[in-house]
């Protein structure tokens, strides 16, 4: 048994959490341009920041998974 892979219900849920977290990145990304509030732009943009972070380390466990293998 390979630890270092993730089961197919992991594998699963971070498809899930992934496409989530895009789904948040693009409205964020799209309130930007439609939002007057400066202060609001700087959290919006903090939360795309945050988000391609998530992103990218979700990708890095997406990968593990036994499917791609």
């Amino acid at each position: 048994m390979n630890l270092k892979s993730l089961a197919l219900h992991e594998t699963m849920e971070t498809h899930e959490i992934v496409n989530f977290k895009t789904v948040c990145l693009l409205k964020s990304k799209l309130m930007q341009g439609i939002c007057f509030d400066n202060e609001l732009k700087v959290l919006m943009e903090k939360d795309v920041q945050q988000s391609i972070k998530d992103i990218n380390e979700l990708i890095a466990f997406y990968k593990q998974s036994q499917l791609l293998q």
